[in-house]
């Protein structure tokens, strides 16, 4: 298993890629080689600051002259930082050198250099990002989560089918159920594109579709995919990142109120950590970009090391379990008009 990981990707690069490698090298022995993609003067820097053996024969370094910043407009900056750490490392798992592509950075720019060097797998037209969020019964993905702001009913069909897929084989769920996000239960609630995309929905087989469901679902629901189109998945995404951190700084603040509640936080420090370690975008690492032909895994622009290594993790999972052509057989029994969306 080798991954081309975007060392210079992030908001606090290269600092956490490097502290996330050495953690995934120690941790994951099927992943046989990491490629650093990146300017070669600082990682060897940065490698040596924090304890990285560049003589290990399991890492090495992809030089990069190139950098894409997080504020970079993605497609643009792709056509025109050809040897940036992004288009680099992408090249590498166009070209076999690498399985999978994992970046925390500029998540445009991931999606655009993915989609143009990748291409899509075929019967899929839009690619879409599915972040996990946690919920009283496991792990509920957010599809898309921004990759296609724009999408028609026809992608969401498709997203349908891979985030099953995904759900099915990479993350162990045996009947995996979809949802579609609407602002009301009842099959007659949404906008014109979410009536359209229920109907296709209802008559697309293989999914367990369940019908629309709203926010709160998110997270009281047994639910495993929830469609939406890229700018709504998005909000949803960010809406909930910001409320957990408030919810976080608002609850420390008030147990400092008083001795008492310090002393009942002291005793309840096991379940405060159990909660952080359940809810954080740490865990979970990376969401993969489903639907190009290739493994490409992105992760939060403010990862910390912990986070690198689990997106390699993600990368190396789904690798392993084969989810293109998983995906690719999938799509193969959708009705001709679904599979050739325009």
């Amino acid at each position: 298993m080798k991954v081309a990981l975007d060392a210079m990707g992030g908001d606090h690069a290269p600092k956490i890629n490097i502290i996330g490698a050495i953690e995934a090298l120690k941790n994951y022995p099927k992943l046989n080689h990491l490629y650093l993609v990146g300017d070669e003067a600082i990682l060897r820097k940065e490698a040596l600051e924090h304890g990285l053996n560049l003589n290990d024969p399991r890492v090495s370094i992809a030089h990069a002259a190139d950098v894409i910043g997080m504020a970079e407009p993605g497609a643009k900056s792709v056509r025109r930082k050809r040897n940036s750490s992004i288009c680099v490392a992408m090249d590498m798992v166009k070209d076999g050198t690498a399985d999978a592509f994992v970046s925390a950075g500029n998540t445009g720019a991931a999606v655009a250099a993915a989609t143009l060097k990748l291409r899509c797998l075929k019967g899929v037209d839009r690619a879409g990002i599915a972040s996990p969020l946690p919920n009283e019964h496991g792990i509920c993905n957010i599809l898309d989560a921004g990759a296609n702001p724009e999408a028609k009913p026809e992608h969401l069909v498709a997203y349908a089918i891979m985030g099953t897929a995904f759900a099915r084989h990479v993350l162990g769920v045996k009947s995996p159920k979809v949802g579609l996000m609407s602002n009301g239960e009842e099959d007659e609630k949404g906008t014109t594109f979410t009536k359209e995309t229920f109907k296709l929905l209802k008559a697309t087989p293989g999914i367990d579709f369940v019908g629309n469901v709203e926010g709160h679902d998110l997270f009281e629901t047994k639910l495993d995919i929830v469609l939406c189109d890229g700018f709504v998945g998005n909000i949803v995404l960010k809406s909930v990142e910001a409320t957990a951190k408030a919810v976080s700084k608002w609850l420390k603040t008030e147990i400092k109120e008083t001795p008492i509640r310090m002393a009942g936080a002291l005793l309840a420090q096991g379940a405060f950590k159990a909660l952080k370690a359940k809810s954080s975008y740490e865990t979970y690492g990376g969401s993969p970009l489903l639907g190009v032909n290739g493994v490409v895994i992105i992760a939060h622009g403010s990862s910390t090391g912990l986070a690198v290594r689990n997106a390699i993790r993600v990368a190396v999972e789904t690798v392993e379990h084969k989810i293109n052509p998983r995906i690719e057989e999938a799509m193969a029994t959708l009705p001709e008009p679904v599979t050739t969306a325009q």
